[in-house]
């Protein structure tokens, strides 16, 4: 969990990061996520909140956070995640994000995918500058793209999901250690389990990636979330597999983002300056 003060402008104030409790289930999660917002919400070196911005996982409303696979939580309504007495604007965590890269990334224009991968993996979809939300808000699932059909079991009740083998809570799992960075770690070292694991992450994401650039043709794709911190570890086998998966075309150029792992959080700051807005 990233959160902090962010000024209208973009600029972080402040930046805190917590453990997300997921093994502890749903409601110790939702409790987590509360009880951080409210020690955030405490005035601090002369900062005061306005109003509460939160960019939350899986199927989101602007009222109801109503499924994550990653959490197991269903139909949990905005206030659950807060006490504080603030307004309130709940989000989508990576289209939120996406839309912190548009405002202040420098990718302003054009088809580009936005592709935060952490705990697990969706996509926010730019086409001609402006965010595609689809018929019901919900595109850019492409965690849950089949890249292995009758692979692994997902969270969301299919298998295969790209989010099954390439999220950073399934590198962490598969790898048998508590993080996606270490992991990646143990790659640098050459752990055998460890590269294997990192081979198929890199092998399903290329999958999913060219599915998504044979639809929708994008100039560019941006890699964000804690898993982009690897680099060129990630970001140059990818680049190869995917050119490789697209014989017949040139491959969308592959990007880190300029906001890493602040992303969220930042477009989470767009939110809560519009609840306060909207609250005059």
């Amino acid at each position: 969990m990233k959160g902090g003060f962010v000024a209208q402008d973009g600029t972080v104030l402040h930046f805190e990061r917590r453990v997300t409790p997921r093994a502890e289930g749903a409601d110790r999660v939702i409790a987590a996520i509360s009880a951080f917002v409210s020690e955030l919400s405490r005035p601090r070196a002369g900062l005061r909140p306005l109003a509460v911005g939160l960019a939350v996982p899986g199927l989101v409303t602007p009222t109801h956070a109503v499924f994550s696979a990653a959490f197991g939580w269903r139909d949990v309504p905005a206030s659950a995640f807060t006490e504080v007495d603030l307004p309130v604007a709940l989000g989508h965590d990576v289209r939120s994000a996406g839309e912190a890269e548009l405002a202040y990334g420098g990718h302003s224009s054009g088809d580009v995918l936005f592709l935060p991968i952490g705990t697990g993996i969706a996509g926010a979809v730019v086409l001609s500058g402006s965010l595609y939300g689809g018929a019901g808000g919900w595109a850019g699932q492409i965690g849950h793209i089949p890249v292995h059909p009758d692979g692994l079991p997902c969270g969301c009740g299919q298998r295969g999901c790209l989010a099954a083998y390439a999220s950073g809570g399934a590198l962490a799992a598969r790898c048998g250690v508590p993080s996606a960075s270490e992991a990646a770690r143990r790659v640098a070292e050459g752990d055998e389990r460890a590269v294997r694991v990192w081979d198929e992450a890199v092998g399903a994401l290329a999958a999913g990636l060219a599915t998504y650039t044979l639809l929708l043709d994008p100039a560019v794709i941006v890699i964000g979330g804690g898993v982009s911190q690897a680099g060129e570890a990630l970001l140059s086998p990818l680049r190869e597999r995917l050119s490789a998966r697209l014989s017949f075309r040139r491959p969308p150029e592959i990007l880190a983002s300029a906001l890493g792992a602040q992303a969220g959080m930042l477009g989470a700051g767009l939110l809560g300056w519009r609840a306060a807005s909207t609250a005059g």
